[in-house]
């Protein structure tokens, strides 16, 4: 008698964590998918819809029960009496709720019936799923808590082992295949591709029950062949959502167009401190820049190591968040997460070859994974001939296309990742330090396939260097950077030819110069960098600036923005000449 009751009891507390698991499900699902479409308050619509759901389950299953009972007899297991139901107020409430959640999602989000429609009935699939899982699972451990001798015990061992082999096994299945790494919804397809084969296993232990050690080998392929004919099933319908893009040959755009604005961009790093990582201040490493590029044009980023260049292209490229500011490409604002198409029009050539192109695969491989993972082409054929002729624009030949990395010069390295920014035709490139790592005579080769391709195709760059050289030989304009700040900013003769700003010109001054007659170095900006996470007051360069026209005011007034020419600034408490600048204080 008291073995029933604390079985009872179990069933009853185990009924309940199911009410609440299946709430909890159909809460995060609906605000997954709902903020999936990008719709307003996600949590507070999927809180109201499920809410609804509970209560009319809650009304329909009592006035079910208090008519005809709710319950029809669908099987029985002789084997241990236990019989098998379903209610059939369960499907009265199933259409009740994709009537009302569809009705819902209408009213709050007018227009979008299809996306209401597909949400409510998804969700639905997973409570229902849930529901059945979740069942099954209350009716193995009521079996279990049986107590068996001999038969019993030797099919609850074999299930035991033989549960979790089928669903690792169906999960190598379901993920297996490089199409399904392009599939959105990936883990969505794996999961429902994996529930058959337990599922089947879990429902054939509760009927057979003593004889299940006999028939283990005929039940565990048939639940294998459940998983795969799922997984095929599945699979087929996933792969038909792969947004496939055609292959294009590279684009040339018109030069002079606006690309890129950045306006008073911030970006800060949350300092921590303690067990409990409480926040205590933040490393400004950008504090306010603005810049244009445009179409055809290359803007060259300097400034000493910590100055804060990689961290404006980081935040350009979306791979960490900002503080404060906008970013506007083609007159449209960055959003937070890259869509495929910003990752499209925007691209990266990192500083390291070798540290970015991954060991293991082939030049094919490498080139072709943007393809691939952004434009949906899996036909291997078609990704070769768009290979070899991006590898043909960066001076590569065919029997390159199956070496490996290792295989190659630092300089054919380094234009294997141009041709990896260039395979799906972008806008903006981002260089980061991209010659850094090269000899001299192999950057001036990488700078000047840099050109041509501009010349030809129109890019827009963002070159980030700290030699002075590279950025005279390949920019356009340049922007000199201090501590997170731009103090100086515009064409480069007129930077090189006229530097105002008193960093820039000891920038210039320290540049190292071949001169085997005379090897002296002319000069040294003194003192050290401050830290970001307490800049010095007034002007950050203060403390190792040694100008003629530093004043008193400069350790406690902001810099401004004083125009020196046309398309040239710097920002200064007080510039040489300032009589004769225009003063832009913003």
């Amino acid at each position: 008698m008291v073995d029933i009751i604390v079985i009872n009891l179990i069933t009853i507390a185990l009924v309940v964590i199911t009410q609440n698991i299946l709430f909890f499900v159909g809460l995060y699902y609906l605000k997954w998918h709902i903020g999936l479409k990008k719709w307003e308050r996600p949590f507070h619509t999927a809180l109201f819809i499920n809410i609804t759901w509970i209560v009319i389950g809650l009304i329909v299953r009592f006035i079910f029960i208090a008519l005809i009972g709710g319950l029809v007899i669908i099987g029985v297991n002789p084997f241990i009496g236990l019989i098998i139901v379903v209610d059939i107020s369960d499907l009265f409430i199933i259409f009740i709720n994709i009537l009302v959640g569809f009705i819902i999602m209408m009213i709050i989000h007018n227009k979008k019936w299809l996306h209401a429609l597909v949400i409510v009935g998804l969700a639905q699939i997973t409570l229902i799923i849930t529901s059945i899982f979740a069942n099954t699972l209350f009716v193995i451990i009521r079996v279990f808590l049986i107590e068996g001798h001999g038969p019993l015990d030797g099919a609850k061992f074999i299930f035991i082992i033989l549960l979790p082999t089928v669903i690792l096994l169906s999960w190598f299945i379901a993920s297996w295949g490089n199409r399904i790494q392009l599939v959105k919804l990936r883990r969505v397809a794996v999961i429902i591709s994996v529930i058959p084969g337990p599922l089947f296993l879990m429902i054939i232990f509760i009927l057979q029950n003593i004889f299940f050690n006999v028939y283990f080998i005929l039940n565990t392929i048939i639940s294998i062949c459940f998983s795969i004919v799922t997984t095929v099933i599945v699979k087929r319908i996933a792969y038909r959502t792969i947004p496939i893009q055609e292959l294009r040959d590279l684009q040339i755009l018109e030069k002079g167009n606006p690309l890129l604005k950045v306006t008073n961009l911030k970006v800060y790093y949350p300092l921590f401190k303690g067990v409990l990582k409480r926040k205590v201040g933040d490393i400004k490493a950008v504090t306010g820049v603005s810049f244009e590029i445009k179409t055809g044009e290359t803007l060259g980023l300097v400034g000493e190591s910590g100055c804060g260049k990689t961290t404006v292209a980081n935040a350009i490229l979306g791979l960490i968040d900002k503080e404060d500011g906008e970013i506007l490409f083609n007159d449209e604002p960055l959003p937070n997460e890259f869509s495929s198409y910003y990752r499209q029009k925007i691209q990266l050539v990192f500083q390291d070859p070798d540290a970015s192109l991954n060991p293991r695969l082939k030049v094919t491989s490498i080139i072709g994974e943007p393809l691939k993972n952004l434009l949906g082409i899996t036909n291997k054929l078609r990704i070769r001939r768009h290979v070899l002729r991006l590898m043909q624009q960066v001076s590569l030949k065919r029997e390159h296309m199956d070496r490996f990395p290792h295989e190659f010069s630092g300089g054919q390295k380094q234009r294997i990742i141009i041709a990896r920014a260039l395979a799906c035709n972008p806008e903006l490139i981002v260089l980061d330090e991209p010659t850094s790592a090269l000899d001299v005579s192999v950057q001036s080769q990488i700078l000047n396939l840099l050109i041509d391709l501009q010349e030809e195709y129109g890019y827009g760059f963002l070159f980030i260097t700290h030699n002075l050289s590279v950025v005279n030989h390949i920019a356009d304009r340049v922007a000199v950077m201090y501590l997170g700040k731009f103090v100086e900013i515009g064409e480069t003769d007129q930077i090189f030819l006229n530097p105002s700003h008193p960093y820039t010109q000891a920038l210039l001054k320290s540049r190292s110069e071949i001169d085997p007659f005379d090897q002296d170095v002319k000069y040294v900006i003194d003192g050290e960098v401050p830290s970001p996470i307490a800049p010095p007051p007034g002007c950050t360069f203060n403390p190792r600036c040694v100008s003629d026209n530093r004043t008193p005011e400069c350790e406690y007034e902001t810099p401004h923005k004083i125009k020196i020419e046309e398309g040239h600034y710097i920002w200064c408490v007080n510039p040489p000449n300032l009589h004769n600048n225009k003063t832009l204080k913003e």
